[in-house]
């Protein structure tokens, strides 16, 4: 990780209280170098209003982030506030790393302002270990020009079904002569089967943190994976596996070759930008009768267990969810605010790829059920398990219903 003490100007909050007098925080946060820049900006701007503090900043790529905030972690070293992830939260609180936030809500942090319901998803039995940064939703983009030059119709979205989706994605496939895709592939990421169980009142853990989806519910889904391969709709699984491997930048979305992809709602801009068109979002098919999508929270903030300054670390977190100039300067990139009043300040200031984004969230909203808890200990390691059985079974190596059994039990073991 790079560590870097910075100072300058901007208005935030002063420090007061327990923790008057010199204090230093260290804050690990993962993300791109436009995260990276703009979060200096706003070490900088809270340092300059609270002379007293010095906040000394780490970071790093995605990956690596949780290797290393793991090993700091185990050593006793962890950084006083840090950035999370719905999949590690329990985690890290039911052993005991993050500190209860509940005492600073509302007197130092300020929930006034904030989303009822995503504030809960930082909660377990009650208790607050995590406040998320912003909400987005996991979707399905477009290319309309993909669309257009293969002579196929943007699905109307609020009707399609899984079946219209594998049908649609393979005339894409037909017309793109093996150049161009009608969807990337969907399995490697389990959000996807997760709305997939949503859509049939079912869940990926259930309340007690039980698996909450049966085992014909995956394997309906792999199936339909299995489906959109078969078809065409999808690249070949030399191409996919490839594909999942190169992020964003080496997605078959980002580079033209597919007219359907899944990403976050706060993806877009990066994705358009790098396709040139204007994408566009839709809802996952099936979301009728009954809704499987939902607003989750981008990510999180927590606050150490061992911090020696906890009350400064909470007033820096209320700065970062609060403050009008940090909304600002992160403006959706970790989500739109969870802070509705600034929500609404930052839409105008949008680029239009992250109106159009704001606009998708704001019309999919009233027909979302409540967003999933958090997921137990464990949970972490969901997606690497299913990416794993998912390639298997994309090359045959697995059938459906063996790839269905060993997930069952996998994911029992990882979170017992």
């Amino acid at each position: 990780m790079t560590a870097a003490a910075c100072g300058g100007g901007g208005g935030a909050p002063a420090a007061s209280g327990a923790d008057d007098g010199p204090v230093t925080l260290r804050f690990y946060w993962w993300g791109s170098d436009s995260r990276h820049q703009y979060t200096q900006q706003l070490i900088e701007q809270y340092q300059a209003a609270n002379p007293g503090v010095t906040i000394e900043a780490e970071f790093s790529g995605f990956d690596d982030y949780w290797d290393r905030l793991a090993t700091a972690t185990a050593g006793g070293d962890a950084p006083d506030v840090m950035q999370q992830d719905t999949r590690y939260v329990a985690e890290y609180a039911e052993r005991g790393a993050l500190a209860d936030l509940t005492e600073f809500m509302p007197g130092v942090i300020d929930t006034a302002q904030l989303d009822e319901p995503m504030l809960k998803t930082g909660q377990l039995d009650g208790t607050s270990y995590a406040i998320p940064t912003g909400v987005n939703a996991f979707a399905l983009l477009a290319n309309p020009k993909l669309f257009a030059d293969t002579g196929v119709a943007v699905p109307d979205d609020t009707t399609w079904t899984w079946d219209q989706m594998v049908q649609v994605a393979g005339q894409v496939s037909a017309a793109g002569g093996g150049q161009v895709f009608g969807v990337q592939d969907l399995g490697f990421n389990e959000t996807s089967l997760e709305i997939f169980a949503r859509q049939r009142g079912e869940a990926l853990f259930d309340e007690s943190g039980d698996v909450g989806f049966t085992r014909q519910t995956v394997v309906d889904w792999w199936n339909t994976m299995l489906a959109l391969r078969d078809s065409g709709g999808t690249s070949p699984p030399s191409i996919s596996v490839e594909s999942q491997a190169g992020g964003v930048d080496g997605s078959l979305t980002a580079n033209g070759r597919a007219a359907l992809g899944s990403w976050w709602t706060n993806q877009l801009p990066a994705i358009s930008s790098a396709t040139g068109q204007d994408m566009e979002l839709l809802r996952w098919p099936g979301e009728s009768p009954q809704a499987g999508m939902y607003l989750k929270p981008a990510m999180f903030w927590s606050i150490s267990s061992r911090s020696e300054h906890p009350e400064a670390a909470a007033k820096f977190i209320d700065y970062l969810i609060n403050s009008p100039e940090a909304a600002e300067l992160a403006l959706s990139d970790r989500g739109l605010p969870i802070n509705t009043a600034l929500r609404e300040q930052i839409v105008p200031k949008l680029k239009p790829a992250d109106q159009r984004s704001a606009a998708f969230v704001e019309e999919i909203t009233p027909s979302l059920a409540e967003p999933p808890g958090l997921p137990p200990q464990g949970a972490g390691e969901v997606q690497r398990i299913l990416q794993q059985l998912h390639e298997q079974v994309l090359f045959d190596q697995l059938t459906v219903d063996e790839a269905a059994d060993r997930f069952m039990s996998e994911l029992d073991a990882a979170t017992a």
